[in-house]
């Protein structure tokens, strides 16, 4: 099913998308031996490109695309890759999507100096742009991954549990880049101050229910997604589920357990606890109903705003992928 969604959603943007790819695994060619060693590791690793193909086709919708718009998808993409490189060092993580991490892989020397040659050829291809707007744009979305990261790790000491924390959290960590291909796919071709406003909207509902739907996924056992059930939990991570669970049950047990996950002292069996307490207090299914309103206002953009039928078809299939996909 997710293949069927790949292909439409590509098929408006098939030349655009192979130009990108050339472009992109040129920029981490390197002649040395352990960082050229390294950038193939990185690139036989890449994911489905889902963010550069949502840039190239809002900036199809708007105009044609351009090398603007192909520098400037370069430069996010790399400056995501950078930013992944670096939070697995920050999370200890031996994995990434069932992969070894650089950090696994290498070491952590070697994964932040590498993040940070990437993070420095990202900034290269955004200057190609010679736009103004497009470099700052790249420059806060590069602050806000980092605040959004630090956010996270303050909000281990907190001791009040919200839902608006956690949106502020996954708006910064993952909504920003959706948020930032959009308007910028919309800027690179010169689209208007309106469009280029609805279009950064478009991303930022679509970001939101991209990370809910992420987070639903740790309350399930899955080999496809590469990791087990309650996983973000024994990081430290309280998602949007327990959070609904933990704040209408009022269950002071299952708070205190909450705080404990937050600390990083509780044990797999609690957390196992919290993952059913979870379950049987409609975590799940208001995660699932509020993933639902950021994906129907989603769809209220593509309905008034993208003109072109297959453009049209192919950002509802992408975001029909964003909710329904398994990993």
């Amino acid at each position: 099913m997710n293949m069927d969604y790949l292909s439409v959603i590509k098929k408006p943007i098939t030349e655009e998308l192979n130009h990108f790819i050339d472009l992109f695994n040129t920029s981490l060619e390197h002649q040395d031996g352990l960082l050229s060693q390294v950038l193939m590791f990185i690139k036989q690793r890449s994911g489905k490109r889902m963010r550069p193909m949502l840039m190239l086709l809002i900036a199809k919708a708007f105009g044609c695309v351009s090398e603007v718009t192909q520098h400037a998808a370069i430069g996010l993409e790399l400056l995501h890759t950078a930013s992944l490189v670096h939070d697995d060092v920050v999370d200890e993580s031996g994995e990434r999507r069932g992969q070894a991490s650089v950090n696994a892989f290498y070491d952590n020397k070697v994964a932040v100096l590498v993040g940070d040659y990437i993070l420095s050829t990202a900034l290269l291809h955004v200057s190609y742009t010679s736009s103004d707007r497009i470099v700052s744009g790249l420059a806060e979305l590069g602050r806000t991954l980092s605040d959004g990261e630090i956010l996270q790790l303050e909000n281990i000491s907190n001791q009040t549990i919200s839902e608006e924390a956690y949106y502020e959290v996954i708006k910064r960590k993952t909504a920003a880049l959706f948020e930032a291909c959009t308007e910028i796919g919309a800027l690179s071709v010169g689209a208007s101050k309106d469009d280029v406003e609805q279009a950064r909207l478009f991303g930022l509902h679509l970001g939101m229910a991209f990370q809910i739907r992420d987070d639903i996924f740790d309350y399930y056992e899955s080999n496809d997604i590469g990791k087990p059930t309650g996983n973000d939990m024994a990081e430290g991570k309280l998602t949007l589920p327990v959070i609904h669970a933990v704040l209408s049950a009022d269950n002071g047990a299952m708070k205190d357990l909450a705080l404990k996950v937050r600390k990083g002292e509780v044990t797999p069996e609690e957390v196992a606890q919290l993952v059913a307490f979870t379950k049987e207090n409609g975590g799940i299914e208001y995660a699932e109903a509020k993933m639902r309103e950021f994906k129907n206002k989603a769809i209220g953009f593509i309905e008034e705003k993208i003109q072109n039928a297959d453009i049209k078809q192919a950002l509802n299939a992408y975001l029909d992928y964003v909710i329904e996909r398994k990993l």
